[in-house]
């Protein structure tokens, strides 16, 4: 079961003055089942700069990997052990989001069936167990606490151990390379 976050959010009252808008585990969680990466949607921004108007919700959508054009996402991803998950993405049917508007799987990489990469820039905090970030030349192991920044680059990520992996991230929309 993967682990549920809380989510505190900020705004304003009607007279402008800052409170507590929403408080409790965040709505939109995406559990795609074993093998396969949980996603929590944490916040998405949907134009830069950000419009901080208003109390909605903006995690109530389809699940997607990258952000909106011109916006931003938060959110946790739970990578399971690559025992699991390495088999479920080289599984019949699976198309670990290939078809998604602005991400490309990198289906002829023999070194992990994960690879993909987005037009993004991508802040990547470990928040608990170790993952390596792979590259098309080289791999670099993290821990809790590392963190990455990814640029547009084909990348995947293998957890390589017997237990899941969180990490938080901020992807935010980019210009191609």
């Amino acid at each position: 079961m993967p682990r549920r976050f809380r989510r505190v959010v900020t705004g304003h009252n009607a007279a402008g003055k800052s409170i507590f808008i929403m408080d409790g585990p965040a709505p939109t969680v995406f559990d795609r089942g074993p093998g396969r990466t949980c996603v929590t949607e944490l916040w998405e921004t949907r134009t830069s700069p950000a419009d901080n108007t208003g109390n909605a919700e903006v995690t109530d959508h389809p699940n997607r990997l990258p952000p909106p054009p011109n916006g931003s996402v938060f959110r946790v991803v739970e990578y399971p052990p690559d025992r699991l998950r390495v088999a479920t993405l080289r599984g019949p049917g699976e198309s670990h989001d290939k078809a998604r508007e602005g991400y490309v799987r990198d289906l002829a990489n023999t070194r992990h069936p994960g690879f993909h990469k987005t037009d993004t820039i991508d802040y990547a905090i470990v928040l608990s167990g170790e993952i390596y970030a792979l590259m098309d030349e080289g791999e670099v192991l993290l821990k809790a606490g590392d963190v990455l920044v990814q640029r547009g680059t084909n990348h995947a990520w293998s957890n390589r151990t017997d237990q899941p992996v969180q990490i938080a991230f901020v992807l935010i929309d980019a210009k191609p390379l």
